[in-house]
């Protein structure tokens, strides 16, 4: 079943509205997860991160049970703004939506020229051998932090110093990411189905990554024809935020690219 997103969805946006666009698709952690990867892509790009649907206290509709669906939702929304060229960013579940994307539109004429380019920051979503996706909603927050961090200490955040509404927020989303992503964060055909990505793609890891290891990313690295994989020393499941010089000169470097 095709889904529509609704229109007041919060969006984090920056850079100039007549560039290139960027849609960076944020993780289980929400928005303000990606929120420096935006702030990084303004320079050049009109880069902007919407709210998924159920995040961050949004309605969720009861029709969205798969992040298939969600990719299938944003790559209209792209067609009804006739987008051309994008880059999509995604970060860990993001990562997912934006391989999803690319496969999807590989099989739809209309979708020839919107997509230009993906970049996948330890994105979860395939089914790998040998390297299973961490179970993410048997860990508690200490667990969390040392699976996800090279610095568990940078990561972990107390719930005894949540708020009420805090707690809620973070309880919605992890009820929302259960639903669409499924308990396994996983979907069995995607990895079969990257062979038919045809546009340039950045597989970015961190190599402290234990919610999904540098092993599975290069596997999904090597499932995607001509995709560069590229290792973040000194950082987790979030590149981006534990060492962002290094994530940068990756993803920048990657866009140069003719």
């Amino acid at each position: 079943m095709r889904i529509a997103l609704s229109e007041d969805l919060p969006v984090l946006q920056a850079g100039p509205p007549g560039a290139r666009t960027a849609l960076v698709l944020h993780g289980g952690g929400g928005p303000r997860t990606v929120a420096p990867v935006v702030g990084h892509l303004a320079a050049t790009l009109h880069a902007f991160a919407p709210t998924h649907p159920g995040w961050e206290g949004t309605t969720r509709p009861g029709s969205l049970t798969s992040l298939a669906q969600l990719a299938t939702a944003y790559l209209t929304r792209l067609l009804e703004h006739e987008e051309r060229d994008v880059v999509l960013i995604g970060s860990s579940i993001g990562g997912w939506i934006a391989l999803e994307m690319a496969a999807q539109a590989a099989h739809d004429e209309r979708c020839t020229g919107v997509i230009g380019a993906v970049v996948d920051i330890d994105g979860v979503g395939a089914e790998v051998e040998g390297e299973p996706v961490a179970d993410f909603f048997a860990l508690d927050a200490r667990g969390l932090a040392e699976a996800a961090w090279h610095d568990p200490e940078r990561g972990y955040v107390d719930p005894a110093g949540l708020t009420d509404e805090q707690r809620a927020i973070q309880q919605a989303n992890g009820r929302t990411m259960a639903a669409i992503a499924g308990p396994g964060m996983s979907d069995p055909t995607l990895l079969g189905r990257l062979g038919t990505v045809n546009v340039p793609t950045l597989v970015l890891w961190g190599e402290s990554d234990r919610i999904v290891t540098p092993a599975y990313g290069r596997a999904v690295a090597h499932a995607v024809p001509g995709a560069r994989f590229v290792e973040i020393p000194e950082a987790g499941h979030l590149p981006h935020l534990e060492a962002p010089n290094a994530t940068w000169a990756a993803i920048d470097a990657f866009l140069a690219q003719p």
